[in-house]
């Protein structure tokens, strides 16, 4: 069986600074990491290699930070990597990076199993994975919280918010899946230091029969106005004296704000 997880590369939100001025988040300079859902992707194909026995393969588009990036997938179980790199698709919106997905899978051969995570953590559009099907002309899963395979078949069960949709489907199928699929794991470190010696495999656009001109044209129309935090008051209050006056004066003024009784 082979098995192919498509992962995206985020900024780590946790690092994220807002301006106080401008409200708008600083983006610039902050560790790069796997999406949440994607290692949730990962984690399942690497569970369903040690129970059936398959090849999991890693793929990626975006700019050429990916090499260093997808080492972690590499350290989480995945036998090889493929990466995509190219100026137009780093940080790329849904359809392009679609298209680029789907010439890749085409280029690597069709497996046996495409696994998303459902939303990437920075855009979470959740376009890709339907986009990737319709590319490919394979039937789709989504919101995928349990995943069972048996004989050629797929049992899936949706989470569907207020009921648990069960789907069955012949392979190959694509799959996105939701962060209560499973916990991924953290690799050891004999597992870290094996993963630069895995194959990984560097394309560009070209390779796929595809040029940057075609991939940039297949963006969307969408366009983010504005991205801020919401505004927040701060009164600037400054407390004087020693820390058991400090103390009593905050308490008093928490009082009097009504934040405690």
């Amino acid at each position: 069986m082979n098995i192919i997880v498509c992962m995206k590369q985020v900024v780590d939100l946790q690092q994220v600074r807002i301006k106080r001025d401008t409200r708008q988040p600083v983006l610039e300079g902050l560790p790069l990491q796997l999406g949440d859902m994607d290692k949730n992707a990962l984690e399942e194909a690497v569970k369903i290699k040690e129970k059936h026995g398959a090849k999991v393969t890693v793929l990626s588009v975006g700019s050429i930070k990916l090499k260093e990036t997808v080492l972690q997938a590499l350290a989480m179980g995945a036998d090889d990597a493929t990466i995509v790199v190219d100026a137009v698709c780093d940080g790329s919106d849904p359809a392009p990076t679609a298209l680029a997905l789907g010439a890749a899978v085409k280029k690597i051969g069709l497996p046996d199993l495409i696994l998303l995570g459902e939303g990437s953590t920075d855009n979470y559009s959740g376009q890709v994975c339907s986009r990737v099907a319709e590319i490919l002309g394979l039937p789709q899963i989504t919101y995928v919280r349990e995943l069972s395979l048996d004989s050629g078949t797929v049992t899936a069960v949706r989470d569907m918010e207020n009921a648990l949709d069960v789907v069955k489907a012949k392979l190959p199928v694509v799959i996105s899946v939701t962060s209560e699929i499973n916990k991924p794991r953290r690799p050891p470190l004999t597992q870290i230091l094996r993963a630069s010696r895995k194959p990984l495999n560097t394309w560009a656009l070209t390779d796929l029969g595809l040029s940057p001109d075609t991939v940039g044209s297949a963006s969307s129309s969408v366009q983010v106005i504005s991205n801020l935090a919401p505004e927040q008051e701060r009164k600037g209050v400054i407390f004087e004296g020693d820390v058991i006056q400090a103390v009593g004066n905050i308490v008093d003024a928490l009082r009097k704000e009504g934040a405690i009784a």
